[in-house]
């Protein structure tokens, strides 16, 4: 460290750095890199911007919907098909109950039996009919005495009055006493005549020729006449022919008469159809189903058929006239009616509201609201509504701005 008395050092200043300008060159490269960077920058928004046009494009051409068209058929050209459930039903079908109480001594036909009209199926014991009948018996016996002796009586004392030996008073009182002497024989008689009658249902029998489809009792089961809920001791059913019973539509009331043929057939026996003829109809539509019950008669002279068989009746209905037909799958319900959906000629769906006068099962007839023209949508789906722009299957996508 310098003394304070020493003098300060003297330093000279450095001579100034020369400043060197960037040559020409330089200048060049850093335009040259610049406008790369602007052409690289551009570039990248250009591309953005297709890709967000085309991204945009593709969105709005997948948001059409696809639909296929159909043109709507003629319903009215021939016979159309009507198919129903059916019940078939024996011609005759009886339950057989007994008339008198008592106790069953043997039965002789099981189900499945084919018996005869008259023919024996059970007897019943009857232990308290049997003394009633012989009391009865015993009854008219006793009275047919009385008669006699009434009437023998009567006869003599007729005599006496002419001999002018007796009264008038006493000779009618005999005559009275054997008029009511016949009464009482009279009474005795018909009482054992209602007891053999009642003695005879003691043997139950086949009303008609058949084959017997219940037996609801045994041996030594107790038979009570007249009890409630009583089901039967047999139930007799006669299957040469049949008739079966089908709820028709009020739509097709008019079109299904008498005297009309249908087929039928029966899960037991597929692709075997048999024939039957409406017989009769009830001629009132019921106010449960709305429906009107037909009647239907067959032969069934194998005795393929059985009584309470689930059927299918196809009827051949007549044609209607020149009315249009569509898919089933074609309509929608929305809640003013049923409806249609056509494509309009710029591709913009139009719903028609459509009346049917005949459902077909797979197909509908259209009386009214369709035109033959009209491009119908096959299958659509339940969000379609009018207005909206689709896409017809295999052709080109609209514009979603058309």
């Amino acid at each position: 460290m310098s003394s304070p008395l020493e003098p300060e050092p003297h330093y000279s200043p450095l001579p100034p750095t020369p400043i060197r300008k960037p040559s020409r060159r330089l200048k060049q490269v850093g335009a040259i890199g610049a406008c790369v960077a602007v052409v690289i920058v551009a570039a990248g928004l250009i591309t953005r911007a297709v890709a967000s046009r085309d991204v945009t494009q593709w969105t709005q051409a997948t948001a059409i919907p696809t639909v296929a068209v159909i043109s709507p058929g003629g319903g009215g050209g021939g016979e159309s098909n009507l198919v129903l459930p059916g019940t078939v039903q024996p011609f005759y079908d009886a339950q057989i109950h007994a008339r008198v109480s008592g106790y069953l001594k043997r039965w002789y036909t099981d189900i499945g039996a084919p018996v005869k009209a008259g023919q024996v199926l059970a007897v019943i014991d009857t232990p308290d009919l049997d003394q009633q009948l012989a009391r009865a018996q015993a009854d008219l016996v006793t009275a047919q005495a009385n008669q006699r002796l009434a009437a023998i009586t009567a006869h003599r004392w007729t005599g006496l009055l002419a001999a002018d030996a007796v009264s008038h008073q006493e000779s009618d009182e005999k005559s009275g006493d054997l008029a009511a002497k016949s009464s009482l024989t009279n009474a005795a008689q018909a009482e054992l005549q209602q007891l053999k009658a009642e003695e005879a249902f003691k043997r139950i029998v086949a009303p008609f020729d058949g084959v017997v489809t219940a037996r609801n009792t045994d041996i030594g089961a107790l038979i009570a006449a007249g009890a409630p809920n009583d089901p039967g001791l047999f139930t007799v059913a006669d299957v040469h022919r049949l008739r079966i019973y089908v709820r028709v539509p009020q739509n097709y009331s008019a079109q299904v008469v008498a005297g009309m043929h249908a087929s039928l057939t029966v899960p037991e026996y597929p692709g075997q159809t048999f024939t039957a003829i409406v017989s009769s109809t009830s001629g009132a539509v019921s106010d449960q189903s709305g429906a009107l019950l037909v009647e239907l008669q067959t032969d069934n002279p194998g005795g393929k058929l059985k009584p309470g068989d689930y059927a299918q009746v196809t009827f051949a209905l007549p044609p209607t006239g020149q009315a249009l037909s569509v898919p089933a799958s074609a309509t929608l319900f929305l809640p003013k009616g049923l409806a249609v959906a056509t494509v309009g000629p710029n591709n913009h769906i139009v719903m028609r509201y459509v009346t049917v006068a005949q459902d077909l099962g797979t197909r509908l007839e259209i009386s009214s609201g369709l035109a033959p023209t009209d491009r119908v949508v096959d299958n659509p789906p339940d969000s379609l509504a009018a207005g909206d722009l689709v896409r017809i299957a295999g052709a080109s996508a609209p514009r979603p701005g058309a």
